[in-house]
């Protein structure tokens, strides 16, 4: 029996990653130097990256392409927030992740925090990254994925980007998402 004609297709474009990770819960500190919460962010839909500022490919091309599907949404654009947690809490201070941001869509947040803030966190989204020849002092690249965690407005997750996305399928799935969002 051929079942493969009788799925559903989906109305997503990009991976649905609901119940295989776990709901938006952090604690850290935001690029003015505030202690912040997942509770900060409730009622937007969030795309959580983890990266760090002094990388030279990954990170930017990734806020860049969030930062031109932002722009197609117009004034939907402030439903949403792209939560960047540097994993490089060595160099990425408050300041110098807002000195980072200013870069990129102002629906750009960069976060931070302790070692183990972030150690916890990544190991909650199973993120990966490790530091090269330096750490801790000097210039040492850092090995991370280029993955991003979206989550509803209620904080539960919801799609996964990748680098293989496309601006208009991102942006496609992103509007979509606000759409649903109680407060629209």
């Amino acid at each position: 029996m051929v079942l493969a004609g009788c799925q559903q297709e989906s109305p997503w474009r990009t991976r649905v990653i609901t119940h295989f990770m776990p709901d938006l819960d952090f604690t850290l500190t935001d690029q003015y130097g505030r202690t912040v919460n997942a509770d900060d962010y409730a009622g937007k839909v969030v795309m959580l990256f983890f990266g760090f500022s002094h990388c030279m490919q990954t990170c930017p091309a990734t806020l860049g392409k969030l930062t031109a599907v932002l722009d197609t949404m117009g004034k939907q654009a402030d439903l949403a927030r792209v939560l960047f947690v540097s994993i490089d809490p060595n160099r990425d201070t408050p300041a110098r992740l807002a000195a980072y941001t200013r870069s990129f869509a102002p629906q750009v947040v960069g976060l931070t925090g302790t070692p183990a803030q972030l150690r916890d966190l990544t190991r909650r989204y199973r993120v990966a990254f490790s530091y090269g020849k330096g750490y801790p002092h000097g210039k040492y690249p850092v090995y991370h994925s280029g993955a991003v965690f979206v989550f509803d407005g209620s904080g539960k997750v919801r799609l996964l980007f990748t680098q293989d996305d496309g601006v208009n399928d991102i942006s496609a799935d992103l509007h979509r998402l606000v759409s649903l969002q109680p407060s629209v």
